[in-house]
């Protein structure tokens, strides 16, 4: 029997970037909030100089045991899935602020064409363009709706940056200054400029200059030290949940956190839930968390994972096209790159910062004619200097052997003389790629896994292909004296390391018939139930999905207020 404890008025399943927004946001209008973490406590202190490669980047300090708990992977439904063992094609992360605390730092907002790329697509092209089962659809909100809830989220974040000449209108400049121009970057502006191209500097949640955000949270300016991705910052200059918006809740002295408690099942009586079940992971005690509005903000895999496990919306089917929960699963197309090497330049590539970099969007979105390219959408195009940390960076020309003289001679030449710019591609849904529960793989509690269908499709490849010859062509502009186009894109392989950027699973629209929420997250199926998080991206863009996913959790906060003042009913 569970241990039943006192009913609050929200519950969120997940303190990252969304539960952090969605309980800044409720305390402070007065609602109690309890957040449950099935990870550990985190603060900034825990970084204080621990530039630890291989602890943090080779091991996976701040990610999920796998042992305990995994997805399942499959290319297609006639083949069997298999867990993934050992951490590769993406990073899940756990522990207080979740992928909060490890991420880069970029902070784009999706296009306008984004939001409406159905119908904008039909519009330019006619419905034909659309290949035979791709699933794109529209939103159910514009650019301009989400607009106000962009700026609201980068300047909390203290966003660092420029106008994209080519993204949609901003009510409002950055809050700060965009970071530092090194030379590679000042040589991939000049080289775009020269092809009438339109760069701007990458948008960054490390700080360029120390900043006090709205809330009264005041932040360090970046260092530059190169160590963001797969890291805590020591200096709280990269904005992450535990130094931005958590501490604002907690200071209401409504938020109650709850570490190391696992959710396990949203509770419900026909179509409202009256809580969840968690299980204290230090104890082995489950707990009853009674609730008048449940929150999911967990990470994509874990928000229609929980769903399913609870019987709670209708599972999508991928024979019938019918159903919406574990539909419209996305990731990312991250091959589409080219690798320049300089008998002539040295660069310093072992300094720099997660987000720090110089990017375009002359081939994102709708943005070009693709009325005779065989793909739609496409990505961005960028050069950063993150930091190339001397573990895993060893860059040497094709056809250098593996060990030997050549190769140490190679490695030391090249070490400092080797520029990369890459393209990051949307990823648009299909029918057939979806999520679903594993009927044969469990995690440690006897839950089933999580199973992935996917597989990367001749869309992508002519993406992939298009990118990189425009990569290319760039660093030849920049000078290389030799430039590796990397534009072949195989069967997709979840062992090497691509992107943690997964979307889709309970996506957003205008209607139940096609989607799980509307456009304030709020599920069709279960009115005070609210699934915040990149699984309501109908698709995902080319860009990193962060920025898109803040705007929403603060428009959700938005509904919320909006559901628990009218008592009840869909909020519009």
């Amino acid at each position: 029997m569970a241990k039943k404890l006192p009913k609050v008025d929200v519950v969120i399943v997940g303190v990252g970037w969304g539960g952090g927004v969605i309980a800044s946001e409720l305390t402070r209008q007065g609602l109690n909030v309890v957040g449950l973490e099935r990870g550990k406590e985190r603060k900034t202190e825990d970084y204080f100089m621990v530039h630890d490669e291989l602890r943090y980047a080779l091991r996976y300090e701040l990610m999920q045991d796998l042992s305990k708990e995994t997805i399942t992977f499959r290319s297609k439904t006639s083949v069997r899935a298999l867990p993934m063992r050992s951490y590769g094609s993406f990073l899940l992360g756990t522990g207080l602020g979740g992928s909060g605390v490890h991420w880069n730092g970029h902070t784009f907002r999706f296009l306008p064409y984004d939001f409406e790329i159905r119908s904008k697509t039909v519009e330019r092209y006619g419905d034909k363009k659309i290949p035979d089962g791709m699933t794109i659809q529209d939103w159910g909100m514009t650019y301009d709706q989400l607009e106000p809830y962009f700026d609201k989220f980068e300047r909390m974040a203290g966003i660092s940056g420029e106008e994209n000449p080519l993204g949609g209108k901003r009510s409002q400049p950055y809050p700060t200054p965009p970071m530092k121009s090194t030379p590679s970057m000042k040589m991939f502006a000049e080289a775009a400029k020269k092809k009438n191209w339109h760069p701007y500097m990458l948008p960054s949640a490390n700080l360029s200059q120390a900043y006090t955000n709205p809330d009264g949270i005041s932040r360090a300016a970046c260092q530059y030290c190169g160590y963001c991705e797969r890291f805590g910052c020591e200096y709280g200059a990269k904005a992450d949940p535990v130094v931005t918006v958590i501490p604002v809740a907690q200071k209401t002295g409504k938020f109650e956190i709850r570490t190391h408690s696992h959710v396990r099942r949203i509770l419900h009586t026909g179509k409202k839930a009256t809580g969840v079940l968690y299980t204290d992971v230090t104890t082995g005690e489950e707990i009853e968390q009674p609730a008048d509005i449940v929150v999911l903000t967990s990470y994509v895999f874990n928000n229609t994972r929980l769903l399913l496990m609870s019987n709670l919306g209708r599972p999508y089917d991928p024979n019938t096209g019918k159903g919406v929960i574990g539909k419209n699963y996305c990731y990312q197309v991250m091959r589409g790159g080219a690798t320049g090497f300089f008998e002539d330049k040295e660069f310093n590539y072992y300094a720099g910062a997660g987000a720090l970099g110089i990017v375009l969007d002359d081939f994102n979105g709708d943005n070009f004619d693709h009325k005779d390219l065989k793909f739609l959408h496409g990505a961005n195009i960028a050069h950063t200097m993150t930091g190339l940390r001397p573990i895993a960076n060893n860059p040497v020309p094709q056809g250098t052997p593996s060990w030997g003289k050549e190769f140490k001679a190679n490695s030391l030449k090249y070490m400092n003389r080797t520029l990369t710019v890459g393209a990051q591609g949307a990823s648009l849904p299909w029918r057939h790629h979806f999520l679903d529960l594993d009927p044969t793989y469990k995690d440690v509690f006897g839950d089933p896994l999580i199973r992935i269908t996917f597989d990367f499709e001749e869309q992508d490849r002519q993406l992939a292909a298009y990118l990189a010859d425009r990569c290319g062509e760039l660093l030849k502009e920049m000078g290389a004296s030799k430039v590796e186009v990397n534009g072949k894109l195989g069967p997709y392989d979840i062992t090497p390391y691509q992107s943690t950027h997964n979307t889709g699973g309970v996506i957003m629209g205008s209607s139940p018939d096609t989607s799980a929420v509307n456009n304030y997250l709020q599920m069709w199926d279960a009115e005070n139930v609210f699934v915040v998080g990149a699984s309501s991206f109908a698709h995902n863009s080319g860009y990193n999905p962060t920025g898109t996913m803040g705007a929403l959790s603060y428009r959700c906060a938005e509904g919320i207020m909006k559901y628990h003042k009218s008592g009840g009913g869909m909020v519009v």
